[in-house]
This record gives C-alpha cells, structure tokens and sequence, in this order.
C-alpha cells in the first residue's frame, strides 16, 4: 500500500523559513518524478517545484524561484520543500505528489501559514 506522509508545516513570520517533509512508503521511491503544489484560499492548485527522477532535474514557479528547492533523499524515501525567505502570499496548504505513468499518489497536505 502507497503511502505518502506530509509534516513540517506551520506558522511563520514573513522572511522566515521552513521546511516541509513527505515521507513515501509502499514504491520504488527514486523512479517517480516529485513535486510540490500548493492551494491557497479561494485559488486554484499551483506546481510549486519538481524534480524528475533520479534527481535528474528541478524546476520552480517563477513566485518561488530563488527561495525555495526540492532536495530529495532517495535512501530515506523523502522529497523536502526547503522555503526560505517566506512572504504572506506563500500562505497555502501544501501537498507533495509523486507521479510516474499511470501512477498518481498525493500526500494529505499540510497548512503554511505566514503572518506576523
């Protein structure tokens, strides 16, 4: 059974950071492309970050280009969103998916909440 599961969300002040944690069980881990999206209130889902598998490649939404990445760690079976440098507008709920033809798994999302 695939499991993904999502911690490390929060309240943080603006300029902040945090770091946020899917753990994945029940799949061969490092073949499946990783990603992040986000929804905020009231808005659509956004694609924050990927990486291809294998750690190939990243790529970011331009709104979070430069301050957050993707690292990935294929011997614990964990993809990180590592958020630096927080703005109010990061305010969502966060969910990390794992995607490999015709396999689509999402974690349960996890709240980031940035205010002073």
């Amino acid at each position: 059974q695939v499991q993904l599961v999502e911690s490390g969300g929060g309240l943080v002040q603006p300029g902040g950071s945090l770091r946020l944690r899917c753990a994945a069980s029940g799949l061969p881990f490092s073949t499946y492309v990783m990603s992040w999206y986000r929804q905020a209130p009231g808005k659509e889902l956004e694609l924050v970050a990927t990486m291809t598998s294998y750690g190939g490649s990243t790529n970011y939404a331009d709104s979070v280009k430069g301050r957050f990445t993707i690292p990935r760690d294929n011997a614990k079976n964990t993809v990180y969103l590592e958020m630096n440098s927080l703005k109010s507008e990061d305010t969502a709920v966060y969910y990390c998916n794992l995607k490999r033809i015709p396999y689509d798994f999402w974690g349960q999302g996890t709240q980031v909440t940035v205010s002073s």
